[in-house]
Formats: structure tokens, C-alpha cells, sequence
């Protein structure tokens, strides 16, 4: 079927809109990126926009140095990656017996996970909790509390419903039991999904720093975003810049705009390696045969 003039038309000015708004979304980016590479005297002069001025790498030189934001950055990466392995571990733990119809108590099992999206105890309830669990200052508490999240959980669970019965019974009429059936069935075809969730809880953990912030002290155990937390938000900018070997204050704003980029660069180059996941798992459902 050809498309008509005015169907042409309407694509295209959807395409310029969605453009249009992915460019302004990354405008301050960009200028953080221009940023990091000008020279300290061009933004004490205020003259970079959305170019670097006086192209330097001396921020990033000064932020390699940093050993605690270089182990934050590592230490976050390996955090991330037990993370999402964990999480999607139970979240598929979690969602796949709530398949079978003759699970005594499912209804209960839904409610009771669809209620904790809706309420919670709160962050002092939370903080009294992670201390009689001894979990304060302990790298454990940035893995459990967040290892699921229920609306992952039922976007898997979702998906499962879409693979046909009559795979799982004729399994189970070899003999296979509910693992293998797993194993072998359902999570072969649950790749595009599986996927787009482990994007999910990556970003969700490399871009968390509110339970650091509540929970950790020791610096050994910051994620990096608790780190560029407090870079940004650090009040004593004279001092930060006289033992950086800046000539002023504003000079300190090129280290931030490079620990920015450290920070945000590395979540960002996994997203083409999972695009062609992503896109087949955030489609699933819309279309129907």
C-alpha cells in the first residue's frame, strides 16, 4: 500500500518534533560536555556555551587522579552488575510461578506484591529497619532492599502469560519440571524482555545514590553518583579549587563537568549494545495478531 502525500507529511513532522525534543533534552549535555574540555579562564570569562573554548583535558587529568572517585567509579560498575544479575534472578523467581493456575494462594501472592506498589512504611521505618537487620555501612544494603522491583516483575510476569500453554504441557508430559520448563522454555524465548528489564535495574542502580545517602558512611562503599553528589553540592568551592590547582572557584566548575561525564558516559554505551532488545521488549503486547 502506498502512502499518500499527506501521510508523508504527518510522518515527517513527526519526525522533526521528536528531533526537535531530543535536541533540547540534550542540550545540557552538551554543555556540560563543553565544559569539561574548556580551559579554566574561559569560564571564569563565561564564554563557553555549547562548544569547548581553549580545548583542555586538564579536568579530566585532575579527576583520573582522584583514587576515591576512580574506586567509586569501579566499585559502582561491579555494584551495577550484581545488581542486575540479582534482580532479574528474583524478579523471574518471582513472576513465573504465578503462571500456573493451580498455585494455592495466588490471588493472596498478587495482591500482597500489587499493595507494596501503592504503600509503603516510609524512609524512617525503612532506616530503623536496615539498622536492626545490621545493615547500615554494609555494601548489602544497596543490593537487597532494591533487588525487585514489582513493576518489573509484572511485565515479566505479563510476557510469560503470552507463551502458549501447550509448550509447557508438552514439556511437562516428558517429565519436565517446573525448572526445566523454565530454563528451557520460557527464558530462551524471554531474551528481548529479560533485556530491556536488566536495562532497567542497570540505570536504576548506576543513577541511585538516595540509599547511599541514607545508609552508607564509609566512602569505600559511595557509588559513584553519591560521589558526584557531593562534588556538585560541595560548599567549601575555595577550597576544592586551591587543592585542585585552580586559580579561582569557577575554575572548579570544569572538575565537575568532568566527574559529570565520568559519571554519566559509561550508563550510556550500554544502551546500543541492548537496542535491539529494547525495542522488541518495550513493543511486546502492543501489537496483536
Amino acid at each position: 500500500m502506498v502512502k499518500s502525500r499527506k501521510r508523508k507529511f504527518d510522518d515527517l513532522v513527526i519526525a522533526v518534533v521528536c528531533f526537535l525534543f531530543i535536541l533540547l533534552c540534550l542540550l545540557p549535555m552538551v554543555n556540560i560536555f563543553a565544559r569539561s574540555f574548556s580551559s579554566a579562564q574561559a569560564m571564569i570569562n563565561n564564554r563557553v556555551s555549547f562548544f569547548p573554548v581553549e580545548f583542555t583535558w586538564e579536568s579530566y587529568f585532575y579527576v583520573l587522579q582522584d583514587s576515591a572517585f576512580v574506586r567509586s567509579l569501579w566499585w559502582t560498575a561491579l555494584l551495577t552488575l550484581i545488581c542486575t544479575v540479582v534482580s532479574l534472578t528474583i524478579t523471574v523467581l518471582a513472576s513465573f510461578p504465578l503462571i500456573y493456575d493451580n498455585l494455592k494462594g495466588r490471588k493472596f501472592y498478587n495482591g500482597m506484591m500489587l499493595l507494596t506498589m501503592y504503600f509503603s512504611a516510609g524512609t524512617i521505618p525503612n532506616y530503623l529497619l536496615m539498622k536492626q537487620l545490621n545493615l547500615l555501612d554494609n555494601p548489602l544494603v544497596l543490593i537487597i532492599p532494591s533487588c525487585l522491583s514489582i513493576f518489573n516483575m509484572i511485565i515479566l510476569r505479563s510476557f510469560f502469560y503470552t507463551v502458549p500453554d501447550s509448550l509447557r504441557e508438552s514439556a511437562e508430559v516428558e517429565g519436565a519440571g517446573p525448572i526445566n520448563v523454565l530454563i528451557r522454555i520460557y527464558l530462551p524465548l524471554s531474551k528481548p524482555v529479560m533485556a530491556t528489564l536488566a536495562l532497567f535495574y542497570a540505570v536504576g542502580r548506576w543513577n541511585g545514590f538516595s540509599d547511599a545517602l541514607m545508609y552508607i558512611s564509609n566512602p569505600k562503599y559511595a557509588p559513584i553518583q553519591f560521589k558526584l553528589y557531593q562534588i556538585i553540592n560541595n560548599r567549601s568551592a575555595i577550597d576544592v579549587a586551591q587543592q585542585e590547582g585552580f586559580a579561582s572557584p569557577a575554575a572548579s566548575e570544569g572538575l565537575k563537568a568532568a566527574s559529570v561525564m565520568f559519571a554519566t558516559v559509561p550508563i550510556l554505551l550500554i544502551y546500543p549494545w541492548l537496542q535491539r532488545y529494547f525495542i522488541a521488549g518495550v513493543t511486546l503486547g502492543a501489537i496483536k495478531e
